[in-house]
């Protein structure tokens, strides 16, 4: 038997503060970014880490805040804790590959095409792995097609926002960024959960695994208090927050030495324009 499912059973609260909170992580995660192509090699890892674990948080916030509204009407729905916390490292770990790679090699056209890349199969790799966690009394099937398409949006639409926030041109860029790797988050999810469908098997009982409610605790309070601290850290940096053109004189740095040399700030001109930045 086939069951009903329904991805929206709170309306439109769950797709919303969803999309909210992926913006949120994917903001302090590019700004980070961003701060990395700027600083020498001695703190570019530091920054590209943080930025990493922020948008790992953000994107599976994101998605189990979406799976809030998730339901099969003909039978309960749980899931494994194991694999719902393991979707999370794998977020990180590949988003951070992507990052390290832009923050390493710079906005050229390779270093974005596979950090965008990796950065995309890991929105798309922690989606899958947190519905392989769903504990349901039936299998859980997909439509080929429309699964690849999400992968497609995820890929694409990570590049995107890497792109934007490489171009270190102020709070602007890196916030349509953030609404860029929203995009990618929500826009992945929702598709890949269009090619859902749930086959029920006949007989009842416990499958194991918790509820929606028994889970949502610990896991909005580990990535929110990270995504509180990652703020307070990306607020008190007056750099990610002016996002000055006058970076560019800055970047990208190589072992503490600007790759090209900052321009003259002898001249009064110079001097008052540093006072304004500042």
């Amino acid at each position: 038997m086939q069951g009903t499912v329904d991805g929206f059973s709170y309306g439109l609260v769950t797709p919303i503060a969803a999309y909210v909170m992926a913006c949120v992580g994917g903001a302090l995660g590019l700004r980070c970014t961003a701060r990395s192509l700027v600083v020498g090699n001695s703190w570019r890892p530091g920054w590209l880490a943080l930025g990493a674990a922020a948008i790992g948080s953000g994107i599976w916030t994101m998605h189990f805040i979406a799976m809030m509204g998730f339901t099969v009407k003909e039978a309960p729905v749980s899931y494994e804790p194991s694999l719902t916390f393991a979707s999370l490292g794998v977020a990180i770990v590949m988003v951070g590959i992507g990052v390290f790679i832009v923050g390493y090699r710079g906005p050229t056209v390779m270093a974005l095409f596979t950090g965008g890349t990796i950065t995309g199969l890991g929105v798309a790799s922690m989606h899958y792995l947190g519905m392989a966690a769903i504990r349901v009394r039936g299998t859980l099937q997909y439509d080929t097609f429309t699964v690849a398409v999400s992968v497609v949006i995820a890929m694409v639409a990570a590049t995107a926002a890497l792109w934007a926030a490489a171009q270190v041109r102020g709070f602007a860029w890196s916030l349509g960024a953030s609404l860029v790797m929203g995009l990618a988050v929500s826009g992945m999810h929702y598709t890949g959960m269009a090619a859902l469908s749930v086959h029920l098997h006949g007989t009842a009982g416990a499958v194991g695994g918790d509820s929606p409610a028994e889970l949502l605790a610990p896991m909005m309070i580990g990535p929110l208090a990270f995504l509180l601290l990652a703020g307070v850290v990306v607020m008190f940096d007056p750099l990610m927050i002016m996002g000055k053109e006058d970076w560019r004189s800055a970047a990208p740095a190589r072992d503490g030495v600007p790759a090209t040399p900052p321009r003259s700030v002898s001249t009064p001109r110079r001097s008052a324009q540093y006072r304004q930045d500042w």
